[in-house]
């Protein structure tokens, strides 16, 4: 296996992952499996080995089976479990006097393995939670050999901030990584002082939707599923791609090699989340990096400062 990627460590686990990490959503439903595990396999032997694989399905909508699919690509792709590391989604709204155990195990069972190296947390949208509760749950899984490390996705800087002074005050590990969504437009809050003191205190950052769901790469059709905008700023984000394309050109890289390089910049950052569904995709990516060692960061974000689009107009306290 030759191993290429830098290797960082989510927040004060002891855990070490790869500078890049690769996310399913619905991906491997729509790509052919013999591709899709000759894509997992290089993404492998170029050193990545964190995978975001989530139950993405609710109930009342058509079921998916990326996380499946998934499974079946490891054992294709002749994976040992040692060789890669899980990142599981825990959903607040299936969240109940069982905990989190049920989904979790229904989750593993999906993927065909026996536990998670992360979990994350889905967004904070409920206000009857006691965060306590969330926390010694949590450390219950943990307890349980299910679970080895946990963050979240998308919560505010005090929200994070209680969970770990609670998790303090209890004894058991906190949150050790927050997934945002970051790019060259939405930079406000994980480069915002709210997040830098939760940075200082060994939390660490898993860029996510770093290209605005394919709007950044060019992909501004309308005909894909992408995340929500906060700030009501994508448009402003759209009126931008002529420029932030013709920068990429300046640099000999296409938008999205900047657009993921732009996030390697982050001092905090473990890891940056992308998707992909094809081996030439996954390859581009994977050399965006080779963008930072040739400018530097410092030049590179000086470089994208003009587009960063939800300046003022996004709390940086907000989720």
């Amino acid at each position: 296996m030759t191993t290429s990627l830098p290797r960082r460590e989510i927040g004060r686990s002891g855990i070490r992952t790869s500078l890049f990490s690769l996310g399913s959503w619905h991906t491997y439903d729509r790509m052919d499996f013999a591709d899709a595990v000759t894509m997992l396999r290089e993404a492998v032997d170029r050193g990545v080995d964190l995978f975001d694989v989530g139950v993405y399905s609710v109930p009342g909508m058509p079921p998916v089976f990326t996380d499946v699919i998934f499974s079946a690509m490891v054992r294709e792709a002749g994976l040992k479990r040692d060789d890669w590391l899980l990142s599981s989604k825990l959903w607040l709204e299936s969240f109940a006097g069982d905990g989190f155990r049920p989904q979790l195990e229904n989750a593993l069972m999906r993927v065909g393995v026996e536990h998670a190296d992360l979990v994350v947390l889905g967004d904070l949208r409920r206000d009857d939670i006691e965060l306590r509760d969330l926390v010694l749950d949590l450390a219950g899984l943990a307890d349980a050999g299910l679970i080895r490390a946990w963050g979240v996705n998308n919560w505010s800087a005090s929200s994070i901030q209680n969970l770990i002074d609670i998790a303090a005050a209890e004894g058991v590990a906190g949150p050790q990584i927050a997934q945002l969504k970051y790019s060259v437009s939405r930079r406000s809050i994980p480069d915002g002082e709210p997040f830098a003191r939760l940075w200082e205190q060994g939390l660490t950052l898993q860029a996510s939707d770093c290209l605005e769901g394919g709007v950044l790469a060019g992909k501004i059709d309308g005909g894909r599923q992408i995340g929500r905008d906060p700030g009501d700023i994508r448009q402003r984000i759209i009126a931008d791609i002529p420029a932030f394309t013709e920068l990429a050109a300046s640099l000999d890289v296409s938008p999205a090699q900047l657009g993921i390089a732009f996030t390697l910049t982050h001092p905090a950052l473990t890891t940056t989340l992308f998707g992909a569904s094809s081996v030439e995709q996954l390859r581009a990516n994977l050399d965006a990096a080779t963008l930072v060692e040739r400018v530097g960061a410092a030049e590179l974000r000086r470089l994208v400062e003009p587009f960063w689009a939800d300046r003022g107009v996004v709390d940086p306290e907000g989720p």
